[in-house]
């Protein structure tokens, strides 16, 4: 029968596994000499970028974890610091519009690039005093003002590091992403 088959196929690939192919993939350049061969464009880039990346989503998930703990811990109960999410979603559009209206090729500040910057700290700063305000006027218990103040930090260190990493146009960029 076709169905008795298909199960025997399968469970002969679940029992002898295909085996992996004895000549190594990938960049052979890279193992040798990994600096000479990043210089000449190896995948020790690729491979550099990929372990930013999950450095910081590792980095966004733990500040997620403090902002959630702020607010669903028993003791705590109070759900108004997830406002704070939208300024996550904002602090990054000011400085992503002007880095697309700026043209990067002379070294001096400019007018755009200050606003955008001066916007985003504004952004930055309403995030941290939005649950001060909020503990203040005794919507939520100060423990929980200290755990989002905590994530606050951490993911707004998080999405500086992901500009510092991923912001620059050389081999990985964040486009890519």
């Amino acid at each position: 029968s076709p169905l008795l088959e298909a199960a025997s196929a399968s469970a002969r690939q679940f029992l002898f596994p295909a085996r992996a192919s004895p000549v190594p993939r990938g960049n052979s350049c890279f193992r040798r000499a990994p600096l000479r061969c990043r210089a000449a464009g190896g995948t020790g880039g690729v491979m550099a970028g990929i372990k930013a990346l999950i450095s910081l989503s590792f980095g966004g998930a733990v500040g997620l974890m403090f902002l959630m703990l702020g607010c669903a811990l028993p003791q705590y109960n109070q759900y108004w610091p997830l406002f704070v999410l939208f300024f996550y979603i904002l602090s990054p559009i000011p400085y992503c519009i002007a880095r697309r209206l700026v043209d990067d090729t002379d070294a001096t500040s400019n007018a755009c690039k200050e606003l955008a910057i001066f916007l985003t700290t504004g952004i930055v700063v309403s995030a941290f005093g939005l649950p001060i305000v909020f503990a203040r006027a005794e919507l939520i218990y100060w423990g929980a003002c200290a755990l989002v103040l905590t994530g606050n930090t951490v993911i707004f260190a998080t999405i500086l590091g992901f500009f510092l990493v991923f912001g620059s146009n050389d081999d990985f960029s964040w486009q890519q992403w």
